[in-house]
């Protein structure tokens, strides 16, 4: 498969080699949240990618629920691997490296773009805990704004609305009016309504294909994520809902880009797509090159594109 190359700097790439020194082939239990620290409180780039064996029996399904990632994380940064074959020994980057969404930092924080919810805990300032999601599809858009969670409920009964139950109808599928609870429920077994009352973060009773855009709006969580979330999360919780598929944020004095287009939409300039804030910061130097090709490579993990410093990048290939 073609190599996705990532320019990280010296210290961020010895961590990437320990880490993927440290992890062996095969599956293990379906993922919880990944937990991360934010080492400086001004970073706002997290995690590591690394490379997973796959062995004769996986899809890239299996590997992203196992690694709590969705369909399309693992399309983007495999995009020369089958989904379903991957094949006995196959590489396959898992890219659990993320820019945090340029949001207030205060409960959850959702990036329809990119398909991924952040928890940051009240009484942790510098940690913060991100999770795979699904999203509503094209026509049946999951919100924009600033929300709160007004309810939780355990084991919920789904009263699907007029407009889904016609849907399914159009679909050739009949849903009936009151869905109870169970295994066989497609809210799964935890439920957390929005402000915007329409709207759930709840699980699915369908996991594997999760990581796109295909909800009648509300935002799906794995059956594992959503009952950690679910016991972590207060009644009143705030919920901050953003589009952004350009991110940009700094590791220390290096300035990364995570790109995450959908396949119709057409890239924007590169010099167009540097927000305010950053494009003030003294001493910034940008690789106009780096954008451009992090732009329309799209593979959703951060690349280093600049720096607020002199100094030389070394090169990672993944």
């Amino acid at each position: 498969m073609a190599g996705i190359s990532i320019l990280i700097s010296t210290r961020a790439q010895l961590a990437a080699i320990v880490l993927l020194a440290s992890l062996g082939s095969g599956l293990v239990a379906p993922a919880l949240a990944a937990t991360y620290q934010l080492e400086n409180p001004g970073d706002s780039v997290i995690g590591f990618p690394f490379y997973f064996t796959t062995r004769g029996g996986d899809t890239l399904l299996d590997v992203a629920r196992h690694n709590n990632q969705g369909w399309d994380d693992m399309r983007q940064a495999n995009p020369n691997v089958d989904m379903w074959l991957p094949g006995d020994g196959t590489e396959v980057l898992v890219p659990s490296f993320y820019i945090l969404p340029d949001a207030p930092r205060t409960g959850l924080v959702m990036n329809r773009a990119e398909k991924r919810l952040y928890y940051y805990p009240p009484d942790n300032p510098n940690e913060v805990r991100t999770y795979a999601i699904s999203i509503g599809r094209e026509g049946w858009d999951t919100p924009l704004g600033t929300f709160s969670i007004v309810e939780k409920v355990k084991d919920p009964t789904w009263t699907p609305p007029a407009s889904v139950r016609a849907d399914y109808l159009s679909r050739g599928k009949v849903l009936p009016a009151v869905v109870p609870p169970g295994d066989d429920n497609p809210l799964g077994h935890r439920a957390m309504r929005l402000s915007a009352r329409s709207y759930l973060i709840h699980g699915t009773n369908k996991p594997w294909g999760l990581g796109m855009r295909s909800s009648a709006g509300c935002i799906r969580m794995y059956p594992e994520g959503v009952e950690e979330l679910f016991g972590l999360v207060n009644v009143d919780t705030q919920v901050t809902i953003v589009d952004q598929p350009y991110k940009f944020g700094w590791r220390g004095n290096d300035l990364y880009l995570e790109v995450h287009l959908e396949e119709d939409v057409a890239p924007k300039p590169a010099r167009s797509i540097v927000p305010e804030a950053i494009a003030d910061t003294e001493g910034l130097t940008i690789d106009w090159r780096a954008v451009e090709k992090a732009i329309r490579e799209n593979t959703g993990v951060p690349q280093v594109v600049g720096s607020r410093r002199n100094g030389s990048y070394l090169p990672m290939i993944f």
